[in-house]
């Protein structure tokens, strides 16, 4: 990926990081089961911080914010579809 100016390792980790914290909310709320709605929103609402870093941060990772955004949207379509 020398295109873009970010070596090959530095791309698997900003695509590790987003994935490790749903993966820890996921494990989280798993052991306190609380309500669904709130992990959904609590996941929504970290991929948007991701997705604004991303963009802000560090150097515009412009498809990779696209797709956090969009992830976050469907968290939140689920949340607003959970009982």
């Amino acid at each position: 990926m020398s295109h873009l100016d970010v070596d090959i390792v530095d791309f698997i980790l900003l695509t590790i990081y987003p994935t490790i914290s749903l993966l820890i909310i996921e494990l989280i709320y798993k052991f306190i089961k609380t309500n669904l709605k709130h992990k959904l929103l609590l996941q929504s609402s970290m991929l948007i911080i991701f997705g604004i870093s991303y963009l802000v941060v560090i150097e515009p990772h412009w498809l990779t914010s696209i797709v956090l955004f969009s992830l976050a949207a469907v968290l939140l379509y689920q949340a607003k579809n959970s009982k």
